[in-house]
């Protein structure tokens, strides 16, 4: 979840639903979350992941939490070290790391920096913050910081360091990075150009990049991501993302990243604007069965991965959200884990041997019943 919030929210309140959304999540038995970083725009309020983080464990048992993603090119690569390991002691293993260059443009802006040039300095800040997990001792100079025979005080709770993911939006640095660094990828199904196999060519440069570097690729590390609200019935659903699919449509296209994919609004009326989107088919706005076919034909066409994971757009109020992710939990969870596959082959067992044991079971209640005739007759 970046996470997203309309633009008359209070920020304040929105901070606390965000809270109450992880334990929300914790209670129905997610596997994980992931907390982006941004600080333009106005709909993704976080700036620090670490911080969200801190508290949302705090107030949770067992969900996973992700820093989806810090953006390397904006911070000291030192200083990454040392809150990643803080935190990942924090949380005692719960932490996972998410490293990308950053999404969005009017951030690159805004700290000075060229879009040409966030790519090489993500991977090479990357390096450095791994080989300080990893507790060597380091030197670097470039032409954004200075590291004097720096060195991490403490060594990650989590060893050799928290499971690293790299983000994937469109280009081939994500998945190479990826590769070169033993990472697992975040892949944000939303920056898919129309008419390119996307997923093809991701798991194309990452498989390559690790036979490069004498890594393995591997599908269970794999986490996709894209958009999602779901209700009772389709008709609810789209009635329901009337709420906030105008301000989340005119964000999307401030992005370079995902305005080729996302349809121009202009005076379109939410049902227009749910249509284009759906048109895109990197969404679902509808019933558990259609995320279920969704997941089902990405999972085809990228040829399988290890996470499904809910872009949670601010679509829906926050009563309709938590109701969207019971559905998931309750339907959509059982299917793809196969939780009831058991049950389903008692239930379909016992239905096969009902006529055989019916017929047993009369049989032994006469008998019984015959018995206590006779001892009544004597």
């Amino acid at each position: 979840m970046p996470p997203f919030h309309n633009l008359d929210d209070n920020p304040t309140l929105a901070l606390q639903r965000d809270f109450q959304l992880m334990e929300h999540l914790d209670h129905l038995g997610f596997d994980e979350a992931w907390i982006g970083e941004h600080h333009s725009g106005g709909l993704e309020i976080i700036a620090s992941p670490e911080l969200f983080i801190a508290e949302a464990a705090a107030r949770t048992k067992r969900i996973r939490f992700g820093t989806g993603v810090v953006s390397m090119p904006f911070h000291h690569p030192f200083m990454i070290a040392e809150r990643i390991i803080q935190l990942d002691h924090q949380l005692r293993g719960r932490l996972m790391f998410g490293a990308g260059a950053g999404s969005l443009a009017t951030d690159v802006y805004s700290l000075g920096l060229e879009q040409t040039e966030i790519r090489a300095k993500t991977d090479e800040a990357l390096d450095l913050v791994l080989r300080l997990m990893k507790g060597e001792v380091v030197s670097k100079t470039t032409d954004q910081y200075v590291l004097r025979e720096a060195r991490a005080q403490l060594r990650p709770f989590t060893r050799p360091h928290p499971e690293l993911t790299i983000a994937s939006t469109g280009t081939p640095s994500g998945p190479r990075a990826a590769g070169k660094y033993n990472g697992g990828l975040l892949t944000l199904g939303i920056a898919a150009k129309p008419g390119t196999d996307f997923l093809g060519d991701t798991w194309r440069h990452w498989s390559e990049a690790c036979a490069e570097y004498g890594n393995t690729p591997d599908r269970s590390r794999w986490r996709i991501a894209g958009p999602v609200h779901i209700a009772e019935t389709r008709e609810q659903a789209r009635k329901d993302v009337h709420y906030g699919i105008r301000d989340w449509m005119k964000y999307l296209r401030l992005s370079p990243a995902f305005k080729a994919f996302a349809p121009d609004i202009g005076e379109k009326t939410p049902d227009e604007m749910i249509d284009a989107f759906l048109e895109t088919g990197t969404a679902v706005i509808g019933t558990p069965d259609d995320l279920i076919a969704h997941i089902e034909k990405l999972w085809e066409r990228s040829g399988g991965f290890g996470c499904w994971l809910d872009l949670t757009p601010n679509w829906a109020d926050f009563a309709q959200k938590k109701r969207s992710y019971e559905l998931i939990a309750n339907h959509v969870v059982p299917h793809f884990q196969e939780m009831n596959a058991g049950r389903q082959q008692s239930f379909d067992w016992a239905e096969g041997k009902r006529e055989e044991l019916y017929a047993a079971r009369v049989e032994g209640v006469n008998r019984e019943i015959a018995k206590w005739e006779r001892k009544s007759a004597q």
